[in-house]
């Protein structure tokens, strides 16, 4: 257990030979270096799962994967341990707003990844939705480039049969007119084969002929046109079997898939906002716990250890400053003029 505890002071960027003079800041040590300590966990699974979507091989997103938790530890180690405690909360707050505001975009960065892992079997499901939308778009588009002049060359060849059917529509009326006056029923009402039967028999002749001459040259360019139509259509169909059956399953397709989730749902919204808020409690509690919490002995004997050293800086200085003084006054007066001149010369020069 004592163990532990040192590993938890140690991730809390404690001092331990100062922190063991001060009994009651033990266990206030132990939780933030254990906040610290989980905080980088989570960041190692978040960022080896995110970068597995990319990869997808297990060797470099675990070592990928420590190295991001490493990262955030020991980031959020140097934010803890740079605090120092003076019993001012609005000017220690201040001075802690950039680690706020840098924990909280952690917060965001590592949630996000197990975002993606709680609710990835709601996700799986609208990629599938996605990659359907997105191959009914690729054919589509392929389809724009043919539809054009397959509707065109349609439009001709029922224009062609028309042609033929509207000339037959002639011909047989024509036929009927010369039939109904041959036996009387239309026409003059008399039944024969008079001159007026033949006038409208040669008619129909004539329009007869004029069928078989249109039937004949419109079927060979219906016939051309159909085959042109085929050819487009085949066209159409290997452009359609080429396009490439790619897989979204890629770390911006999974966090679009959960955008359009949160947006359907009202529950997934809901609950992704209380991962993040969750994940920015954790990152940010050592911070606030160092900030909320009142000035202890540990600070204390940090500042007056702190203190003793910047003393000493300044006793170390002050002799070396009489030192030089002292040299300084053996000196004639020509000749640290002198040695002023020469000083001065050599900046000029330099």
């Amino acid at each position: 257990m004592q163990h532990l505890t040192y590993f938890f002071w140690l991730c809390a960027g404690a001092d331990i030979a100062t922190l063991e003079k001060c009994p009651t800041e033990k266990s206030k040590y132990v939780g933030i270096g254990a906040t610290i300590f989980f905080t980088g966990l989570f960041a190692a699974l978040a960022g080896g799962y995110a970068l597995y979507t990319v990869f997808d091989n297990i060797w470099i997103t675990t070592a990928s994967g420590l190295l991001w938790g490493l990262l955030i530890f020991n980031l959020d180690r140097f934010i803890v341990s740079s605090m120092r405690k003076e019993g001012k909360f609005y000017r220690e707050f201040i001075m802690a707003l950039p680690r706020i505001i840098l924990a909280i975009l952690i917060s965001i960065v590592i949630a996000k990844p197990l975002e993606l892992k709680i609710f990835e079997k709601e996700i799986n499901a609208e990629l599938i939705i996605m990659d359907q939308q997105q191959r009914a778009r690729q054919e589509a588009q392929v389809k724009s480039r043919f539809i054009l002049t397959q509707d065109s060359l349609k439009s001709e060849i029922t224009s062609l049969k028309k042609e033929i059917q509207s000339k037959v529509s002639q011909r047989d009326d024509l036929l009927r007119i010369a039939r109904e006056e041959a036996d009387g029923t239309g026409g003059s009402r008399q039944k024969n084969l008079g001159p007026i039967y033949k006038v409208k028999k040669a008619n129909a002749e004539e329009v007869e002929n004029e069928l078989n001459h249109l039937q004949a040259k419109n079927e060979e360019r219906i016939s051309m046109l159909e085959l042109r139509a085929q050819k487009n259509d085949s066209l159409l169909t290997a452009s359609i079997g080429a396009l490439e059956n790619a897989s979204v399953n890629g770390p911006a397709a999974r966090i679009q898939a959960m955008s359009r989730l949160t947006e359907q749902n009202n529950a997934m919204w809901w609950a992704e906002w209380f991962i993040i808020i969750l994940f920015i409690a954790l990152e940010t509690a050592p911070v606030f716990v160092k900030l909320i919490s009142s000035k202890g002995p540990y600070d204390s004997l940090l500042k007056a250890i702190e203190f003793r050293f910047a003393s000493e800086e300044s006793e170390e200085l002050a002799k070396i400053n009489a030192a030089i003084k002292e040299r300084n006054s053996g000196i004639p007066q020509l000749e640290r003029q002198y040695i002023a001149e020469r000083l001065d010369e050599a900046l000029k020069d330099s």
